[in-house]
């Protein structure tokens, strides 16, 4: 069965998703190294020997209560220091990218046999993504799969929750050991081009050197604290069972606790130790008063503050921010929820798939899966603009642009003078130019040439659109609202409404305007 493998490599959990052509994308359980409810991979290593082969993997470490303790053989926490500088952590026997690449191998080996995957495509840190993406092209090498790609996690998170390119974005992001607040604004919107995975590998060819640009969402503000969701284990086992050590069964009893009190007032979870059984409870109410008198949101507000701080010094505000996305286990937790609510007042939060939101944003910017082709020529619309008195070319969809699209483009148009009974749609291809740029044709960088000023455009040979309007138009008043979209089969559609609500109110129509290149 071919399709797409995604992998989201986090701090605390790994997310392994799966799509073919048949059928909607959905995490994949890897047993015995995948968790149930969520289904995802414990990011732990462990090794019995420097020149072990076969390492312990996500949950198999949990079974064998190996996951504590200062053990050389133990790996965790290593996704952060992949492409980041600095040596192996301290004691350890594998640096992180070692670490990382036996995760990822253990993850191949662990497919299904059913399972043919065309394509990888994992996420990166945007802090990290050159050295990840150089990380990455050396631990796939033996990784028998056509197509490699790779695309930054607050990209592939809007994604995956469902907002368009262009899209300004607060990505809270609650990890087992960090908290990471990010403002970023996504590639694409307002005619350009949408954002997509960078390709390392297409049809078995190397493509480290095709001097493809980053492609990643802009940082406008950033800040984060070494809490997460570890540590809120420690205080929930702190709190119930003051009188004995932290161990691995304890920490994973309380980690219990905390996400059953994310979907119930109250949890209960019974304590296995020698010779006795401890019943363990704690309310939500407890809870959260544990987490404040911890400082957590005292930590929050100060993150949020330094990251508002950098978007006003870039002239934004709370209201240029278009969702508030939390990612990470830890993030549905309903106090956390409560707060961004509270600190963020108006601002869409977006969290319905915090655990698998990156894994499944990283499945739709890939090529061949949600994004079918891109387009070689772009699509202009003729408008009369009146401060200079002539037409001039406004860009719909551009060279390089993704299709099928996700969302429409948007556009209003007004009456040039009084009386106006119709509108004509005159769309045009803007011309080959002759300065070099990268643009995509069914994923594959290709150069092409542009010079530099604006494109020529040659309109389409079809007859315009004549669209009559249900009353006369006023000259310089709104009076068409048009919808843009490109559908499976390279068709450029367009919705069609009349804003004249004396009419009856606004009616709205689609026209296929004709195939696009």
């Amino acid at each position: 069965m071919p399709g797409t493998l995604a992998i989201d490599l986090g701090s605390t959990t790994t997310v392994v998703a799966w799509q073919d052509s048949r059928g909607p994308a959905a995490l994949l359980p890897l047993p015995p190294y995948s968790c149930s409810d969520p289904c995802v991979v414990p990011s732990l290593l462990w090794l019995e020997s420097p020149d072990a082969e076969r390492p312990l993997i996500g949950r198999q470490v949990l079974d064998a209560a190996l996951a504590d303790g200062d053990h050389p053989g133990l790996c965790r926490d290593f996704k952060r220091r992949i492409g980041a500088e600095g040596p192996a952590a301290e004691g350890g026997w594998l640096s992180a990218e070692q670490a990382g690449s036996l995760l990822l191998a253990g993850l191949w080996r662990a497919l299904p046999v059913e399972l043919m995957p065309e394509r990888l495509v994992l996420t990166a840190p945007i802090e990290t993504y050159r050295g990840y993406r150089a990380w990455l092209q050396r631990a796939s090498r033996d990784l028998a799969v056509p197509e490699l790609a790779l695309v930054d996690e607050p990209t592939a998170a809007a994604i995956g929750a469902g907002l368009p390119p262009g899209s300004r974005v607060l990505v809270v992001d609650l990890g087992g050991g960090t908290i990471d607040l990010s403002l970023v604004a996504l590639e694409g919107g307002q005619g350009r081009a949408a954002p997509i995975a960078q390709l390392l590998r297409f049809a078995g060819r190397d493509l480290a050197r095709s001097g493809q640009a980053l492609r990643c969402a802009r940082v406008i503000g950033k800040a984060g604290l070494a809490l997460g969701g570890r540590d809120i284990d420690h205080w929930i086992a702190a709190q119930l069972c003051p009188d004995i050590p932290a161990d691995g069964a304890l920490l994973r009893v309380a980690e219990q606790i905390k996400c059953q009190l994310s979907e119930a007032p109250e949890a209960r979870q019974i304590l296995a130790g020698p010779g006795s059984l401890r019943d363990l409870h704690l309310s939500r109410e407890a809870f959260e008063r544990l987490l404040e008198e911890r400082g957590l949101l005292q930590q929050l507000d100060g993150l949020l503050e330094a990251v508002l701080a950098a978007a006003r010094r870039e002239g934004l505000g709370l209201g240029d921010i278009d969702a508030l996305l939390p990612v990470g286990g830890s993030s549905r937790i309903p106090l956390i929820r409560r707060w961004l609510q509270r600190r963020c007042p108006g601002v869409p939060l977006r969290g319905e798939r915090p655990v698998e939101a990156v894994a499944m944003g990283a499945l739709a910017l890939t090529p061949g899966v949600r994004v079918r082709d891109v387009l070689a020529r772009g699509v202009s619309l003729r408008c009369w603009d009146k401060r200079s008195g002539r037409h001039r070319w406004h860009p719909l969809f551009v060279a390089g642009q993704s299709w099928p699209t996700d969302q429409p483009l948007e556009l209003v148009l007004a009456c040039s003078r009084d009386g106006q009974d119709q509108l004509e749609l005159v769309l045009g291809e803007p011309l080959p130019e002759e300065r070099s740029e990268v643009v995509y044709e069914a994923g594959l960088p290709v150069l092409r040439e542009r010079p530099a000023g604006a494109a020529p455009v040659r309109p389409w040979p079809t007859p315009p659109m004549a669209i009559p309007l249900a009353s006369p138009g006023r000259r310089g008043v709104d009076r068409l609202r048009l919808q843009f979209r490109i559908d499976a089969e390279a068709h450029l559609l367009v919705e069609i409404s009349d804003l004249d609500t004396t009419a009856g109110g606004e009616t709205a129509v689609t026209q296929c305007l004709g195939p696009v290149r």
